[in-house]
């Protein structure tokens, strides 16, 4: 059975939606200036402020008299690293994350204050936006959208705005300006970011919707204009699903290939209180996304979560089950190839997969017994050590109808991880498929990968203390790592493969982000769970000459955004800091 063909007949996802990233190298007429000396310099701007905002009060002084780049300020510090890396191995499990909802939340980003939020805005001609107050702790939802779908038939304005009776008069007029001045004759939602529960601590959106974060919760909220010739063309608001009504016209609009716009800008919610609570909208964002289920002829399960608002959504395995392979370099270190393919055969739930060990150049008696007597095909990738290259090799011996690359440091934790990934995996939109990573003491180290302004692993016990919708949604993300990613053979084939001139590191982002150009998205797992030991196999190899190659090929530091991370954050260090756009 051809297994793309099938993904293809359930679910047609157009090309246009997909964000595109400017790759430089190929464009000659729009390559920016890279000189050996910018790529200096942002890397050093880049690191002062990570310096900046992470190390403490006597690192930054002591970098200040020393000189960061001197000899004398760099020799103690290397020296001292060995006891830093050990003192972080033993520091106390981190607390639980913040959840979104508490009476005293601490602000997030760490420097935001609502203050940021407010701006100006020059008179702008409203004229064409109509405003609907509703009462949505009061009124029935059924009575709601009978009324709004009255409005949307009957009225000649072009954008409708849905306020709840919560939201102050002075509010209302400056949602409705700030919105209407980012207005385009493209667009069909202009959406902006929203004060939510705590002003202190806003609801950030990214600045494209993605379209499986979409179907795990209402990414858009409000306050939000939609036009309204878009939904009388695909016939007003659904009264079957609640209050979840404007969750499910968003979906129906992106699923007729509608153009959102973010507007960066922490505006009024235009929501109740009531309206984050999972009494009130979980059952009905559930019938909202089975709805959408229907829709596009896909089978499998819709749950609440205990984030309200966020629903847990699971697609069917496609039948028969296509053939998995998971590729698993290595060399030497047996003691963590043994476990890792030993968890894999003792806890992984699908049955047609195979194991196949990409052996370079393993010296070890040991791990040549262990290689001569395994059952599992060995491929050998003799040779320097070039990790796109191995994986190439890999791929290329697989007549598989999926891949998984799978570090040899990683043991499984979720028994029926390749049904969850593969049904991902097989839908036509979708190209490459990763989960969850923690690391030796169990903390947090892989949920997607952000590029804000670099490729850097999002955390929620570090980096994003927040249990939020976002943090835990299945959702659309700039790159996984490579550790452990599942992507379809023909894409993989189609893209060439990695990027061997990636020896080491970025290769899988690169990959990511390649896949993404061709139409093929990237989705975030967290419900597929691995354990990682980092670096044990390999160390912290990180070549100066892939990451300048990376940062050179798509204006890393420059006009690179990640569209999936809300678009005020920056990410550095440990810290997630507002940057007003």
């Amino acid at each position: 059975m051809n297994v793309v063909a099938r993904a293809r007949a359930i679910h047609r996802a157009k090309v246009s939606r997909v964000t595109v990233y400017h790759r430089f190298d190929l464009d000659e007429s729009a390559r920016p200036v890279l000189t050996d000396a910018e790529l200096k310099r942002r890397w050093e701007s880049f690191h002062a402020a990570i310096r900046s905002t992470s190390h403490s009060i006597l690192k930054r002084t002591a970098g200040r008299l020393l000189g960061e780049g001197t000899l004398r300020y760099q020799l103690p510090k290397a020296l001292a690293r060995p006891l830093t890396r050990l003192a972080r191995q033993h520091r106390p499990t981190p607390s639980s994350p913040t959840p979104i909802a508490t009476e005293n939340p601490t602000p997030f980003p760490a420097d935001y204050r609502p203050a940021h939020g407010e701006c100006e805005v020059q008179d702008v001609d409203a004229s064409d936006v109509l405003t609907v107050v509703i009462n949505e702790s009061t009124t029935g939802s059924a009575a709601v959208v009978d009324s709004l779908n009255h409005t949307v038939a009957t009225s000649h304005a072009t954008w409708l705005l849905i306020l709840d009776a919560s939201t102050s008069a002075h509010d209302r007029v400056t949602a409705t300006a700030h919105l209407r001045s980012h207005c385009d004759d493209v667009a069909d939602v202009v959406y902006a970011d929203e004060s939510g529960l705590d002003e202190r601590a806003p609801l950030f959106k990214p600045a494209r919707i993605g379209p499986h974060t979409l179907l795990s919760y209402n990414v858009v909220g409000r306050p939000a204009l939609v036009r309204m010739s878009t939904l009388r063309r695909l016939g007003g608001f659904d009264a079957h699903v609640g209050w979840a009504f404007e969750h499910d016209a968003y979906l129906r609009i992106l699923e007729a290939d509608g153009s959102f716009r973010h507007v960066p800008l922490v505006l009024p919610s235009g929501r109740p209180p009531i309206a984050f609570q999972g009494a009130h909208i979980d059952a009905d964002t559930c019938s909202a996304v089975r709805a959408a289920f229907v829709r596009r002829g896909w089978r499998g399960r819709v749950d609440a979560t205990d984030v309200a608002g966020l629903v847990r959504w699971d697609l069917e395995t496609p039948s028969p089950p296509p053939s998995i392979d998971i590729i698993i370099p290595t060399r030497d270190r047996v003691d963590l190839l043994r476990a890792c393919i030993a968890s894999l055969e003792s806890t992984t739930t699908y049955a047609n997969y195979r194991i196949t060990i990409l052996d370079n150049d393993s010296r070890r008696e040991e791990t040549l017994a262990y290689l001569a007597a395994t059952s599992h095909r060995v491929v050998p990738c003799p040779g320097p050590f070039n990790y796109a290259r191995i994986m190439n090799r890999g791929v290329e011996h697989s007549d598989a109808d999926f891949v998984v690359t799978l570090n040899n440091d990683t043991t499984v934790v979720t028994a029926d991880w390749l049904e969850k990934m593969v049904s991902l995996a097989a839908l036509d939109d979708v190209g490459i498929v990763g989960g969850r990573l923690l690391d030796q003491h169990g903390r947090s180290e892989h949920e997607s990968i952000v590029i804000a302004p670099y490729p850097q692993h999002l955390r929620t016990d570090s980096n994003y203390p927040r249990v939020d919708q976002f943090s835990r949604a299945v959702r659309d993300v700039a790159a996984v790592t490579g550790a452990l990613q599942m992507v379809p053979r023909e894409l993989w084939r189609a893209l060439g493969g990695m990027d061997e001139g990636l020896k080491v590191t970025m290769n899988d982002v690169d990959l990511c982000l390649r896949s993404q150009n061709e139409g093929r998205e990237v989705v975030y797992r967290p419900d597929v769970t691995f354990n990682h030991h980092a670096s044990s196999s390999r160390g912290g190899l990180d070549p100066v000459d892939d990451r300048n190659r990376f940062v050179r090929r798509w204006d890393i530091f420059g006009s690179f955004r990640d569209p999936y991370f809300p678009e005020s954050f920056e990410l550095l260090g440990q810290t997630i800091h507002f940057r007003p756009r």
